[in-house]
């Protein structure tokens, strides 16, 4: 596994470099901690759209077919992103034009335009984003389960915002949001594949000299109650019931986390997971069936997402909170034990192949956490996971107060499935 180095500048500027000797490719990712959590409901949305206009010109490029046309030139493979709790822009291509792609994207993230004409054109596109989602209810019913568990606060917002607040934003928003964000002691440059390490580090200082210095804002911490088992329903005329079934965990920073990882593989992980067998192999109810732990900063949930047949959702719930029961009640035998570790083992190697899985992996974990652990100290971590941890974990977040479930379908009444919610 290539083994990586980390350079902070003076200004506090990050960089990353995980070189792969024999890659044929080169990655370089920007990321910054900027996402839908530091917004407030005035801007719900906008982290999304400066992502978008972040490539529809700059002072150097000013249209957007500048800019791909470019990229599309060198054969990269490129686009941006944007979560809860970070923005990133990348872009891979064959080694030999690393030079050219470490002045394109430092370009895109240091120096947009913010154009007030294509501010109002991507409008339409950010409207027609939330639209398609809308229409992708494995997509939406994710939305409607962190809705579910967060209410009215940044973690219970949409990424994509709100079509109404997309409307309304201006220029002065854009600018005012980049100014308290963009910093950089916020942001980090990631670097992986092949290339000269010495060289990229010098492309990058110019490229960056002039990134603001000034501090960052931070974002509103998360408030979490519950009380009671919660239910949200979203009628929709489908041939599909979209569920997302789960209970709140812990924060990234939690050393249980590895825990977490070792219980969802179990869990859902593969094919040979329990809710896999039971639900698709046994009860023939559906076609996807898995399991996450979706882990941040100050928050973090487990989650059972199936689409399931709507005559069988009943059966499907039952069946899901059978396993948590069965989780925190019985000690996991230690051949299924070992099975999930080496599961997650082998899925987290072979998923580091190509550079952008690298840069994603190093760069994601230094945005959030500040500090990066090599893939070999994380698997060493689920290796030493131990059944009583299983246990243990099992029995502090599978409690009946604590389940929720957010659905898709044709249903309208909530008291058919709130009364199935105990454990």
């Amino acid at each position: 596994m290539a083994h990586f180095s980390k350079v902070t500048l003076p200004n506090g500027l990050r960089i990353i470099l995980a070189p792969q000797k024999d890659s044929v490719a080169a990655t370089v990712l920007v990321l910054v901690a900027a996402g839908s959590k530091y917004e407030t409901k005035e801007i719900n949305g906008l982290s999304h759209f400066l992502e978008h206009m972040c490539f529809k010109g700059t002072t150097k490029r000013p249209h957007a077919h500048d800019i791909s046309g470019e990229l599309d030139g060198l054969g990269a493979s490129y686009n941006a992103f944007t979560s809860r709790e970070s923005t990133g822009y990348y872009a891979k291509v064959q080694a030999r034009h690393i030079d050219k792609v470490l002045d394109i994207i430092p370009d895109i993230y240091m120096n947009p335009l913010f154009d007030k004409s294509e501010i109002d054109k991507e409008r339409g596109v950010i409207i027609e984003e939330i639209n398609m989602y809308e229409d992708l209810p494995t997509h939406r019913v994710q939305e409607l389960f962190m809705e579910l568990l967060y209410g009215d606060q940044p973690a219970g917002w949409d990424v994509a915002g709100e079509k109404e607040i997309i409307d309304r934003l201006t220029q002065e928003d854009f600018l005012n949001y980049r100014a308290r964000h963009y910093v950089a002691s916020a942001t980090v440059v990631v670097l992986a594949g092949k290339f000269d390490e010495e060289r990229a580090i010098e492309a990058i200082k110019e490229k960056f000299k002039d990134i603001s210095r000034d501090q960052k804002h931070d974002k509103i911490g998360v408030r979490e109650t519950q009380n009671m088992p919660q239910v949200a329903l979203k009628y929709k005329e489908s041939d599909q019931s979209h569920l997302v079934l789960g209970v709140r965990a812990y924060p990234i920073f939690d050393k249980r986390r590895y825990i977490l990882q070792v219980l969802v593989d179990i869990l859902g992980g593969g094919m040979s997971s329990r809710l896999f067998q039971k639900i698709r192999d046994e009860l023939g109810a559906a076609y996807y069936v898995r399991a996450d732990a979706d882990l941040y900063s100050d928050h973090g949930y487990v989650a059972v997402s199936v689409g399931a047949q709507h005559q069988k959702l009943e059966t499907v719930i039952s069946a899901i909170i059978g396993e948590f029961k069965r989780m925190a009640s019985e000690e996991v035998e230690s051949a299924e034990l070992q099975r999930a570790k080496d599961h997650l083992s082998g899925a987290t190697l072979l998923g580091l192949e190509t550079s952008d899985a690298l840069a994603g992996f190093y760069g994601g974990q230094e945005i959030i956490e500040n500090s990066i652990l090599t893939p070999e100290e994380i698997l060493g971590k689920i290796q030493s996971v131990t059944t009583s941890d299983i246990m243990n974990v099992a029995r502090d977040i599978f409690k009946s107060r604590a389940l929720n479930l957010a659905l898709i379908g044709p249903f309208k009444e909530k008291e058919q499935f709130i009364k199935l919610l105990t454990l």
